[in-house]
């Protein structure tokens, strides 16, 4: 390989060695990190191990050479360790992956074994980014599936539309009166937030809604879906889409889908971060009682809002010409 110029944070294999050996360049190196060398070096010898069954794959090996090959790595572990644990890891002889688990008493593939699972369209194991791209599934169709597949859920999002939370009520309302747990926060930034959503939401069961008032200190522009599973396969959506229809089908938005398989310390600061939130005495608990105060709390940002954008148009009008309504919220 050829080391161009540049950062790196790189395992110095014999390969690389070799060329910082021969080369009168400078380099800057550190020893692997004690408390994180686990980590590093099971990353390295991933991506040696996928090199390795691909080129068998490539050379004319089946699935099961590869599965060999996999299991050898593993007896090498177990023997090097003295732990005979590391015997059960052995990938079983069907090679095959578990995809789903229910009761035979309790569900509804008691009744009919050939029923369709729900799932969602892309990986619960590996992580995926979504930019509303015309081959990738919608955003509001993978969340009806995340809804319907989990044990709980945390959505932290700026404001609500109705137009876009419609979208997932059906499966939100199946969820919620199944038992599952539901907690939401969001605000009143922009006055965007639609009443009419918060209340709908308010009526479900097993439903917490928390609210920020006060915009103009607590300036929450995150967007975040936490989907829970008790087999440990949690899934979180972050990035821009709040619960409205246009950000949710057809806007240009970016959301990043992590799982906890593959990413557990990012999936676990996110649900942190949720928590740190959700005890913060600046979002407080919706209730019917507060239909009146988030009414209010909305008018008095639009009318905010609406009074920056005629400051604005009256020192550059012309930046208004085409621009539409300015009290308007994005997504």
């Amino acid at each position: 390989m050829m080391l161009r110029d540049g950062l790196y944070e790189q395992i110095i294999n014999k390969e690389i060695d070799a060329e910082l050996t021969g080369s009168d360049k400078l380099s800057q190196t550190a020893p692997i990190d004690t408390a994180e060398a686990s980590k590093v070096l099971a990353k390295y010898v991933a991506k040696v191990v996928e090199r390795g069954l691909d080129n068998l794959r490539d050379n004319g090996g089946d699935l099961n050479a590869q599965v060999a090959l996999a299991n050898q790595i593993i007896t090498t572990i177990q023997t090097e360790t003295k732990e005979a644990d590391f015997d059960s890891l052995s990938v079983a002889e069907r090679a095959e992956q578990l995809l789903a688990l229910f009761d035979r008493q309790n569900s509804i593939w008691a009744l009919d074994e050939k029923a369709q699972v729900v799932r969602p369209e892309t990986s619960i194991a590996q992580s995926s980014l979504f930019t509303g791209a015309a081959h990738e599934p919608q955003m509001y169709t993978e969340l009806k599936k995340e809804i319907v597949s989990c044990n709980r859920i945390d959505m932290l999002v700026s404001f609500i539309k109705w137009s876009g939370l419609r979208l997932i009520m059906d499966e939100l309302t199946t969820f919620t009166q199944n038992g599952g747990e539901l907690r939401i926060i969001t605000t009143s930034y922009m006055g965007a937030t639609d009443v009419k959503a918060i209340e709908e939401l308010r009526k479900l069961p097993n439903t917490q809604i928390k609210v920020s008032y006060n915009t103009k200190i607590t300036r929450l522009h995150a967007k975040a879906y936490i989907f829970y599973r008790n087999t440990g396969f949690t899934t979180a959506y972050v990035g821009s889409s709040n619960l409205s229809n246009a950000a949710l089908t057809s806007g240009l938005e970016w959301n990043t889908k992590i799982t906890k398989k593959d990413l557990p310390e990012t999936v676990d600061k996110v649900a942190a971060t949720f928590e740190f939130y959700w005890n913060d005495r600046e979002f407080e608990y919706y209730d019917e009682g507060q239909r009146e105060r988030l009414a209010r709390a909305l008018q008095a940002e639009k009318v905010f809002r609406q009074q920056q954008c005629r400051n604005l148009y009256d020192g550059h009008p012309a930046l208004f010409l085409s621009a539409g309504d300015p009290g308007q919220a994005g997504s």
